[in-house]
């Protein structure tokens, strides 16, 4: 059994330390041995997130933890999360979330049946309350920003602040990963985001910058 951590922000501007150093001070405490924290920094709506995908797909293996912070540092997309967490249950993988002190206690230790099933229920549920908070407020955020665009268009100043994006950065690095590993080219993505040349290699630059 070998166990593992994981941690992801949205933007490269949040720093990935504090997440880094909860999971190592918990397996030190706990004299638990750690083998590696993969991070990303990169979106949380959806699971196309290089290391995260090593280590799921290359890593991780039946018998081992896989230790996060908090729900959303996983996902912030309710369904996608919890369609995760069960992949982990059906593959072996036991998942120890440190903002959910019940994810941490080990139920197969617990002899009396009806106690382990309520342990069980209990943390799926508070599994899936938090994940929605998480969707919940990445939502609000939209909406927020939403409703900013739209006040400064009915007052006239969108001009001001420019064409909107296409898409954030992290968002484009996701679809380009799929160039770099030779999988489409580059005309092929081009196609798919419905983006013009000259912005498809603005964005480029601003990666490899």
């Amino acid at each position: 059994m070998k166990r593992y951590g994981y941690h992801r922000t949205s933007t490269r501007e949040q720093h990935l330390d504090r997440g880094i150093k909860e999971i190592t001070a918990y397996c030190e405490q706990n004299n638990l041995e750690l083998e590696k924290i993969f991070t990303d920094q990169q979106t949380g709506k959806n699971f196309n997130r290089p290391r995260y995908q090593i280590l799921k797909e290359d890593v991780l293996r039946a018998g081992d933890e896989l230790i996060i912070t908090e729900v959303d540092r996983l996902g912030r997309n309710k369904q996608e999360t919890l369609k995760e967490l069960q992949y982990y249950r059906d593959n072996g993988i036991r998942v120890k979330i440190l903002e959910l002190p019940t994810t941490l206690m080990d139920l197969s230790k617990l002899d009396n049946a009806m106690a382990r099933m309520l342990m069980e229920t209990i943390n799926n549920m508070l599994i899936e309350l938090y994940a929605a908070m998480a969707q919940a407020e990445i939502e609000k955020k939209e909406k927020r920003q939403r409703e900013g665009i739209d006040s400064k268009k009915a007052r006239g100043e969108w001009d001001d602040y420019g064409r909107p994006a296409v898409m954030s950065i992290d968002e484009f690095s996701e679809h380009y990963q799929k160039v770099m590993s030779g999988e489409i080219r580059p005309f092929e993505l081009m196609k798919q985001l419905d983006m013009s040349k000259s912005t498809y290699y603005r964005y480029v630059k601003r990666i490899k910058e």
